[in-house]
């Protein structure tokens, strides 16, 4: 497909805001991240930024900084000339705002009922981040919130694309943003044994999260937010914007097997890979990194590999690497980031390490997982995975620009 264009085409611009906290609690050592407040100077006022929760918070300022970095300020002349009918917000969130959940529990039980914040309801629904968006930036376009777990921000690119691809807009804010990192959302994970307790230690906690090694033991938890600009390429090229990357195409399925566990035949993933190349119009050939799920949990990451290597019955081309082995797992947030480490990866010609993989496990023989130091790899498509409890499946494909 290489220098062709297709009327269905959409074009990814953006950014991910990184930038996250922690808050303290007597929970069991799991190991949380090392993160520091999220950055909101002059783009969010200091009323809501001390009401809103992070969530919230991360919502608006990457999708602030999405915008400006596509050329379209908010008050920039780009900005003004767009049709605010034609431009939508799709950033979605797996949990929403816990923290405001937390609290308003926290003195319904403690004070009653007239001690909860009038916020209370607005700042903990999950699609309260997307409505603030819009509210900040005039775009009249769709608008919802989608919430499929860790696999949300997959869901809403490949649902903002179809917008586009519709004629239902123009433009399209697109991601996801979480902030579990309280004391709630660590503790229900810490329930689910679903994070590590023992794959580092304290001196050491950037040692936790270590996919496709033999020592994994669960997750890391992350917080913040990955947004990214689409645009049809008749919008983008008309405005005469720098396009990053191609959004080729997408695919969403469901496992239909179990609550927190993935089918171990891989078939959910597996179809889901070939439904995405088959939407993306590619053949499987051309596909030569893979941004994984790779959660370091025992049995996803072996479960996602089986699903890879069904698909991809020659590997020797391609390179897969797992970003949450350095940022954590940002649940609703995941695949915005990895779909910025995709495009980024595209952009500069390196894909980054997969770190703390001292000793791989068998099942990924045969596929460059880029242990512990980064490549230099030019990527002819990409597909970037995620996957989220209750069985939802989603693989985006992205490629090179070409004219």
């Amino acid at each position: 497909m290489a220098g062709r264009v297709r009327e269905d085409e959409i074009h990814a611009r953006g950014r991910a805001a990184l930038s996250a906290h922690s808050h303290h609690s007597p929970l069991p050592p799991v190991l949380p991240p090392v993160l520091s407040p999220p950055s909101t100077p002059s783009l969010v006022d200091k009323k809501n930024a001390r009401r809103y929760d992070d969530c919230l918070t991360y919502s608006i300022v990457s999708s602030k900084k999405a915008l400006t970095d596509a050329g379209l300020e908010i008050g920039s002349d780009g900005f003004n000339k767009l049709d605010k009918t034609r431009c939508g917000v799709l950033v979605g969130s797996g949990m929403g705002g816990l923290t405001v959940f937390q609290d308003g529990v926290k003195n319904l039980v403690e004070k009653g009922f007239k001690k909860i914040t009038p916020f209370f309801i607005p700042y903990a629904i999950t699609n309260m981040g997307g409505a603030l968006v819009g509210i900040e930036t005039g775009f009249m376009g769709p608008n919802y919130s989608i919430s499929t777990a860790c696999a949300t921000a997959n869901y809403a690119f490949v649902s903002a694309a179809n917008h586009i691809r519709s004629g239902d807009a123009d433009l399209m804010i697109v991601g996801g943003s979480e902030a579990p990192i309280i004391p709630v959302g660590l503790g229900g994970f810490v329930a689910c044994r679903a994070l590590s307790t023992g794959g580092a230690t304290p001196e050491q906690p950037e040692r936790a999260s270590r996919p496709w090694d033999t020592g994994r033991d669960g997750f890391v938890m992350g917080e913040g937010a990955g947004v990214l600009v689409f645009e049809s390429l008749e919008h983008a090229q008309a405005r005469g914007a720098n396009i990053l990357a191609e959004y080729l195409g997408g695919a969403i399925t469901c496992d239909a097997y179990h609550m927190t566990d993935p089918r171990a035949d891989g078939l959910g993933v597996s179809t889901c890979i070939e439904l995405a190349l088959k939407d993306a119009k590619i053949d499987k050939g051309q596909v030569n990194y893979i941004n994984a799920h790779a959660t370091s949990t025992l049995v996803g990451d072996i479960a996602e590999v089986k699903a890879i290597k069904k698909v991809f019955t020659d590997t020797s081309h391609i390179k897969m690497n797992g970003t949450k082995s350095m940022i954590g797992h940002c649940l609703g947030a995941a695949g915005g980031m990895e779909a910025v480490a995709t495009i980024m990866g595209i952009r500069t010609g390196f894909v980054h390490p997969t770190i703390n993989q001292e000793n791989a496990i068998d099942e990924v023989a045969g596929i460059d997982t880029c242990a512990n130091e980064k490549k230099a790899h030019t990527i002819t498509a990409g597909i970037s995975n995620s996957f989220g409890f209750g069985g939802h499946n989603s693989v985006v494909v992205f490629a090179p620009f070409k004219e």
